[in-house]
């Protein structure tokens, strides 16, 4: 949620800050109407509570006439606070209907426009030239890596096995990722994947990207597509101590995306699939520490990025990309030889105070007062990474050469095809 105080400031800031995105301003105004009337409402039930407890103490001293006549009055009162406290009610619900239908302020600088409209602001490695590439596929089902026939018989389409050297190339790769995160002080964590309705609310997945969510109708629970969603959630109504620093984690999770609306994009292999692991990165820190660990955690992602020797390049998302909660998103896009172009590996979002003020995750200042704390998020590493990997380390005669970073992991140097 977007802060009241600002809004009612510089309602302008916020309704460029639409314009930016490309989205409507009328959600502006509809919550300055709400917050408007919330207030009003609430003055309004204060006002006759108030006169109806003074009443109340006047009853008790009064005689005769004037007796009969608070009374009287005490009654219309009851009926007038009970009214009064259902509109107070009702005005705070459509107040928090209304603020939920706003996104986060975008930062300066970040480009305008949409899913097409990005910055690129670097490009790292280099391309391998490789003689009719190979796609991820063949080479995972040459390795017998990679089975998504099997997955599709047992689950359906966009499901998949990972086998031998797939399942520890992903496991190493995973593993690497956590050696790193603690190494940079991060706290390693196992999360949950089923979270209940207001923590999946709170971190602003059940906007418009509500219908790539699984729920689990009987027991009111949702899958997350990132452990963000448990992290993020893992301090709700808490107050921190952020004295010291940021307070880091870095979760490891199965993962869960119903792929809606990505019909017949994406079909083959692991690209696009419903279930996948991952490490992700989460930051709670004070708001006007919170552009720095952006960058901190998008070189978390290129030192990753560069264990794996893959090529990449960062791009500075478009404000119509975003996503309800950020207010600035940097995508790692890796090399994908097949295809000939990029294709996004990591993302890291400043989401400011937007997650932390609906989940009410809060810190003491210097002076000892309770702020609303900043939230961070990145990806370390996930399965989808397997496609560069496979890809840009293929070999001529179908095999794969193994990142040095993660030969520990796998025992060997060389992935051979599997006769």
């Amino acid at each position: 949620m977007i802060d009241l105080r600002l809004l009612r400031d510089d309602p302008e800031l916020i309704r460029a800050s639409q314009r930016t995105r490309g989205e409507s301003t009328e959600v502006v105004d509809v919550l300055l109407r709400a917050d408007e009337e919330r207030r009003a409402a609430t003055q309004r039930f204060e006002a006759v509570r108030g006169e109806q407890k003074s009443i109340g103490k006047d009853v008790a001293k009064a005689i005769g006439d004037e007796r009969a006549a608070l009374l009287a009055r005490t009654k219309d009162l009851a009926v007038e606070v009970k009214a009064a406290e259902a509109a107070a009610g009702e005005a705070e619900q459509a107040l928090r209907r209304a603020h939920l239908a706003v996104p986060n302020i975008v930062e300066p600088g970040v480009p305008a426009g949409g899913e097409d409209d990005f910055v690129v602001l670097r490009e790292v490695g280099v391309k391998p030239e490789i003689a009719n590439p190979k796609d991820h596929l063949e080479i995972g089902e040459a390795l017998r890596a990679i089975d998504t026939e099997r997955g599709a018989k047992v689950s359906g389409s966009r499901f998949y096995f990972l086998t031998g050297v797939g399942a520890l190339l992903q496991l190493g790769m995973l593993q690497l990722a956590i050696q790193q995160a603690v190494e940079h002080g991060f706290i390693p964590s196992i999360t949950p994947t089923l979270v209940r309705p207001e923590s999946m609310e709170g971190t602003g997945f059940l906007g418009a990207h509500a219908s790539e969510i699984y729920r689990l109708e009987a027991d009111d629970l949702y899958l997350v597509g990132t452990s963000e969603v448990a992290l993020a959630a893992y301090h709700s109504n808490e107050i921190l101590d952020l004295n010291d620093g940021p307070e880091r984690f870095a979760g490891w999770s199965t993962c869960y995306r119903r792929e809606a609306g990505s019909h017949g994009k994406d079909v083959r292999g692991i690209l696009r699939v419903h279930q996948f692991d991952k490490v992700e990165m989460f930051s709670f820190c004070k708001p006007e520490n919170a552009l720095a660990e952006h960058q901190r955690l998008l070189a978390m992602e290129e030192e990753m990025l560069a264990k794996v020797e893959i090529p990449y390049r960062v791009i500075d998302v478009a404000a119509g990309d975003l996503g309800s909660s950020a207010a600035r998103k940097y995508d790692c896009e890796a090399w994908v030889p097949s295809q000939g172009r990029y294709r996004e590996v990591t993302s890291t979002s400043n989401c400011t105070t937007f997650q932390a003020r609906r989940l009410n995750v809060r810190y003491r200042d210097e002076n000892g007062k309770s702020q609303t704390a900043a939230t961070l998020n990145g990806t370390l590493a996930t399965t989808r990474w397997l496609i560069p990997i496979l890809e840009n380390h293929q070999q001529p005669d179908g095999s794969v050469r193994v990142p040095k970073a993660l030969q520990p992991f796998l025992g060997k140097e060389v992935l051979e095809p599997v006769k």
